[in-house]
């Protein structure tokens, strides 16, 4: 069984602010440097430099030290809704949390963005209060789901343990409505498909331990070999396990037919050659309309050791997914890295 690193079924605010702070906190702990990467795309501009300075010989006023060490201070202040229910008056009695911070974040996280109206409300009021400031307050208005993407924009595919982590975050904001409308239309997932790719592709079918969380994607595709060798549009997605009354089949997502049990008995089957026993441990099966065959190749060194999540309006630079042959033939042209 999945041991998760966030709570789940809790609706309320505290939890949903606990476990994006414990994400926040796994992600300095991980890699501090990546954690300030973090903090700059997302809160402060360029000139953030919260890293600490070492510097030999840095001349002050009346002397020359032999060496200083420095770090800029900043504060966050966050406040959390599961919908976009902030009120005015509490947020500008938390702009008295900051002191003489040199750089101040006052951050809005819910399920949604925060209404134009009350952005413009609140904006208004903050300038108001920075007349009177040395160092103003900035207000970031976010989601949990774009905290969450950030994180996965400023680790790679090699960070292992923190892309766990937040596939568990979003597994958790799923499960607990914190991501109300799925954009999974333009999402890719890919998987590692060597010894059984032949057949995943013949049956346009591909299987997972239930227990491994995921987002939501509209799109899977099966690496090999250096490269993206095929990609497919998600049907259906259903769970199945051997019980002693037979087999026992959960549908997720499209329909349960006789033609997809088939084709579960034969992923079994097909698994039983490479030491795979699928029968007793449950796994979830993507069934794809069809694998469309593509060349989308990776070209740095060393090959993913497990799934990543692709844009697809990012790759193809379009709102406007194309059919999933063209998408292939798209991905045939690119590289990735």
């Amino acid at each position: 069984m999945r041991i998760h690193y966030f709570q789940r079924y809790h609706q309320k605010e505290n939890v949903a602010t606990a476990n994006t702070m414990l994400l926040l906190s796994r992600l300095y702990q991980y890699s501090a440097d990546k954690f300030f990467r973090f903090l700059k795309s997302e809160f402060f501009a360029d000139s953030f430099e919260p890293e600490m300075a070492f510097v030999l010989q840095d001349k002050s006023i009346d002397s020359v030290p032999d060496a200083t060490i420095t770090q800029k201070s900043f504060k966050i202040v966050v406040e959390t809704k599961l919908s976009d229910w902030f009120y005015s008056d509490q947020l500008m009695r938390h702009l008295q949390s900051f002191g003489d911070e040199e750089f101040k974040v006052i951050m809005t996280l819910a399920p949604e963005p925060m209404a134009d109206d009350k952005m413009k409300s609140v904006a208004e009021q903050i300038t108001e209060f920075n007349a009177l400031q040395k160092y103003p307050v900035v207000h970031i208005n976010t989601t949990f789901e774009n905290i969450a993407n950030a994180i996965q924009d400023v680790i790679d595919d090699r960070d292992y343990e923190m892309q766990d982590v937040v596939d568990d975050f979003l597994n958790y904001c799923y499960t607990d409505s914190l991501i109300k409308v799925s954009d999974s239309w333009k999402y890719m997932r890919m998987q590692l498909a060597g010894t059984t790719f032949d057949f995943n592709v013949k049956e346009n079918i591909y299987y997972d331990n239930v227990d491994r969380g995921f987002r939501p994607h509209d799109y899977l595709c099966l690496y090999k070999n250096k490269s993206i060798r095929a990609v497919g549009k998600v049907c259906a997605r259903i769970t199945a396990v051997e019980t002693e009354e037979g087999m026992q089949y959960t549908t997720e997502f499209g329909e349960l037919t006789d033609e997809r049990k088939q084709k579960i008995d034969r992923a079994i089957s097909n698994g039983y050659e490479y030491g795979y026993n699928l029968k007793t441990s449950t796994q979830r099966y993507f069934f794809v309309e069809k694998f469309y065959a593509t060349d989308y190749e990776k070209i740095t060194p060393r090959a993913p050791m497990g799934t990543r999540i692709f844009d697809l309006t990012q790759i193809l630079e379009t709102e406007d997914i194309p059919d999933t042959g063209q998408i292939a033939d798209l991905l045939s042209a690119k590289t990735w890295g």
